[in-house]
């Protein structure tokens, strides 16, 4: 059967763009909610209720999310690894920047695509893009330079959790690709990793000592509104769809967009400091990003 999905017109590429931006700003939204919700609490929240809206929006489109087809086990683990990672984000951020954790988060599509290559067939790197996987690893390196030298080093826990979070991501994204889940429905994918994670990040919030304790100020309503609404439930199924509309390749080039959109969004909101190194980090890992993706755009 012929493939009907078609490049990116300014339609799409204008989407991407928005949705690049909404991504890199999601960082800050947690940061700025920080003061009056505890940061796990607030991944907890999140993940509650965009599942609450991904079975709502199941329910209206009539897609089955519960099916005797070998996805159930692989769907919980991917749920799994999808808390793992949001736990070490939000509580990455307690430890570092927005603005850091944007670009170290970000190395994600580049040990995606180390993954592929192990375990998927047809999915073997050009050189072109072991060029791109070895300029992102050399970003992460300059900026993990940086956070060394700066003083005090106050940073580097959370660098650290913020590249364990892109290792997640990255095997989130491989065992999709090489498991069952890869003939299911994309609502179904995001369903299972939402609901694990909206049972495991209470839990790890409990465990860590996070704390529950809130206070419901306008800036922290809209900031979970964001983060759950316009964020996990409506730009992912945005995602999920042009998916199925444009070549992925060319969808996917633009993630190279969103540690930049992150960099700019935490240095001009949070007042994130930026030297001269972290900015050539940032520049380091959106190429890479590109690099990676570039054959598969063609």
């Amino acid at each position: 059967m012929a493939d009907l999905r078609r490049p990116l017109d300014a339609t799409a590429a204008g989407a991407m763009i928005v949705m690049c931006a909404l991504w890199g700003f999601q960082q800050v939204a947690i940061k700025l909610a920080a003061p009056a919700v505890p940061l796990l609490l607030q991944g907890a929240i999140r993940s509650g209720i965009a599942t609450l809206l991904v079975l709502g929006w199941a329910r209206w489109r009539g897609i089955a999310l519960w099916q005797r087809d070998g996805a159930l086990v692989p769907g919980l683990l991917a749920g799994l690894l999808f808390a793992v990672e949001f736990a070490l984000i939000y509580a990455g951020l307690a430890h570092t920047t927005a603005a850091r954790m944007v670009v170290f988060l970000y190395l994600a599509p580049c040990l995606t695509a180390l993954g592929l290559s192990w375990f998927v067939p047809g999915e073997r790197l050009s050189m072109l893009q072991w060029t791109g996987v070895a300029t992102a690893f050399a970003g992460i390196a300059v900026a993990f330079g940086d956070g060394f030298a700066a003083p005090g080093r106050t940073t580097m826990r959370g660098d650290a959790m913020g590249v364990m979070a892109a290792a997640g991501w990255a095997a989130t994204t491989v065992l999709i690709r090489a498991s069952p889940l890869a003939a299911v429905s994309a609502t179904r994918t995001l369903f299972y990793q939402l609901a694990v994670s909206a049972a495991l990040l209470p839990l790890f919030s409990l465990a860590t000592g996070d704390g529950w304790v809130t206070r419901w100020t306008p800036l922290a309503v809209a900031s979970l509104a964001y983060q759950a609404v316009i964020v996990a439930f409506a730009s992912y199924l945005t995602w999920f769809w042009m998916l199925t509309k444009y070549l992925a390749g060319r969808l996917a080039v633009f993630s190279f967009l969103t540690p930049l959109f992150g960099v700019a969004f935490g240095h001009a909101i949070l007042g994130d400091p930026l030297t001269p190194a972290f900015v050539a980090a940032a520049a380091l890992v959106g190429a890479g990003i590109a690099l990676v993706n570039l054959r598969r755009a063609g």
